[in-house]
């Protein structure tokens, strides 16, 4: 009895031995095979901007991973292609905040790319122009679409990686102003364009009405300034009208000088 139960479980364990040998053959096959396969379908979901903006399409991005691997997609072998470089290949991109890529088990490509969200168009004092995204980076125009953005014009000094660290930076007032601007939904609305004089001072220009809105420099009371305004807005231009006005000033602390036309 005890042979015989010996002869059962030395049975069953080379049982197990030999399935084990047999699946470990055949992943060993399955990697082999995907090694020479070529790469299938590209899939690319580019997420667009809150108004429905592409910066940059799925062809573009398939341009710029053909260019990363040096050659066509089609002729590529599967197991020579690498998620983490073509990543970083896609990120270099000004237009690209993240990007994501997957192989698939069919070895297909599906790529994720995340858009810079751009806040500011800026036409500097060299004539030019560019956007400003969340983080403070510089975007380049797109040729694909305009993005519907603030406009900031005038004494605007060429743009610096490192402006956001700088102190009395005019670049960095500037993007502080349009923060301001667009976490206020009554202000994002109503302003248009931001203009930077030859004194280093904002002039605001709205969408409503043909007049401008001298803020002069940005400093601490620049919420009371704003506060001035709206309540300006909201009682003033209610009994006067908007088309009165020339300019409204805000410089002068404590009030509010307009002059007519």
């Amino acid at each position: 009895m005890l042979d015989n139960a010996n002869k059962s479980t030395s049975f069953r364990r080379i049982a197990w031995i030999g399935g084990g040998f047999l699946t470990l053959m055949l992943i060993i096959a399955a990697v082999e095979r995907k090694k020479g396969l070529t790469v299938g379908a590209t899939v690319v979901e580019v997420k667009p901007l809150e108004d429905g903006a592409l910066l940059i399409d799925s062809m573009d991005v398939i341009k710029l991973v053909e260019r990363s691997l040096g050659g066509s997609l089609d002729e590529q072998t599967a197991s020579l292609v690498n998620e983490d470089q073509v990543e970083r290949a896609l990120e270099e991109n000004l237009f690209v905040k993240n990007a994501e890529v997957l192989l698939t088990a069919n070895s297909d490509i599906k790529i994720n790319i995340e858009q810079r969200v751009p806040i500011l168009r800026v036409v500097d004092k060299l004539g030019v122009q560019y956007y400003l995204d969340k983080e403070g980076a510089k975007v380049p125009l797109s040729r694909h679409f305009t993005a519907r953005t603030l406009v900031a014009t005038g004494n605007i000094p060429p743009h610096t990686p490192e402006f956001l660290t700088l102190k009395d930076n005019l670049m960095k007032d500037l993007f502080d102003l349009t923060n301001f601007i667009l976490e206020d939904p009554f202000w994002k609305a109503m302003i248009e364009q931001v203009h930077v004089n030859m004194a280093n001072e904002f002039v605001l220009v709205p969408k409503v009405g043909d007049q401008t809105i001298l803020l002069g420099k940005l400093d601490t009371s620049v919420e009371a300034k704003f506060k001035k305004l709206r309540t300006f807005y909201e009682e003033g231009f209610s009994r006067e009208g908007w088309q009165k006005y020339k300019t409204i000033d805000l410089r002068f602390k404590n009030q509010v000088v307009c002059e007519r036309k």
